[in-house]
């Protein structure tokens, strides 16, 4: 039995809203349409999926066994559909971080491929991947950790990190500091992201931490820097790229390096993927 895309695409929207009303009203149908279809799904399934009543929908065992399962495979689906459009198109995109340039790579590439569209996509730590596995991107250029789930992923360079301050802090005009230093700070980074920095914060030992928020882009993040709300951890070239007058950038010596990789997604096979990854490799 072969599973309708459609069907599926419904039965998030009602798992997702848990009310017909509203999930019909989201997907632009009738509600009665969207019933008939759930019904429909469930005969396919030999499942039900929701418990029903005058006041509420909830989702079965079942219910939650399919949505785990629905939602990827619809970004699969989706994913499927954008790559298949920009091969049509005869376009290949690379995705990469702040601060780190491909320059070089997509020159040697496109005097290779005159026929093909080169795009680039700017990405933040939130998207680096994702745009892998929705189809936006056919590589990315990454900065770890990432969820290597699902990909390919091949060392390029690391380099140091450094720490962004305000321009009046207490640090500010070092040569360089180490990580036992910026315990009483506040950092904006995602605490797991500088563990070496967790280990040690006193915000976290002694239970004061608020509640980390999370940015979408380096500039959200400097601007909350230059307020006085927090210090940053950031890697070298990012710190180059961004510079302002009213935050400092201070070397942390006992930081491990940022390690930049290439990712795509495990499953393709694309000659074109890895040409590239290896243009990137060599320059």
């Amino acid at each position: 039995m072969d599973v309708d895309l459609r069907k599926l695409r419904y039965f998030v929207a009602v798992a997702e809203e848990l009310h017909f009303g509203r999930a019909a009203a989201r997907l632009h149908i009738a509600q009665p349409v969207l019933s008939r279809q759930i019904r429909a799904l469930e005969g396919e399934l030999r499942a039900q999926l929701f418990v029903r009543d005058k006041r509420s929908t909830s989702l079965t065992e079942a219910g939650r066994q399919l949505l785990e399962d629905a939602r990827p495979l619809l970004a699969s689906a989706s994913a499927l559909r954008r790559r298949v459009a920009t091969a049509d198109r005869g376009t290949f995109t690379v995705a990469f971080m702040p601060g780190i340039t491909v320059t070089d790579a997509v020159g040697s590439f496109c005097s290779r491929h005159p026929d093909v569209t080169v795009e680039l996509l700017r990405t933040t730590w939130a998207d680096q991947t994702e745009v892998l596995h929705d189809g936006r991107a056919d590589v990315s250029v990454v900065r770890l950790p990432v969820d290597r789930r699902g990909l390919s992923v091949r060392p390029l360079f690391g380099e140091p990190r450094v720490a962004v301050l305000r321009a009046d802090h207490r640090l500010a005009g070092k040569e360089s500091v180490l990580v036992g230093d910026l315990a009483d700070e506040h950092l904006l980074n995602d605490p797991d992201a500088v563990p070496e920095w967790r280990d040690v914060a006193v915000e976290l030992r002694d239970g004061t931490a608020s509640r980390w928020q999370e940015f979408r882009s380096v500039e959200e993040k400097l601007e909350h820097v230059a307020a006085g709300r927090g210090i940053a951890v950031i890697p070298l070239s990012t710190s180059a790229y961004y510079t302002r007058p009213d935050v400092a950038h201070v070397p942390v010596e006992d930081l491990p390096p940022n390690e930049v990789c290439v990712a795509w997604v495990a499953a393709r096979r694309s000659p074109l993927v890895f040409e590239f990854a290896e243009l990137l490799r060599s320059v």
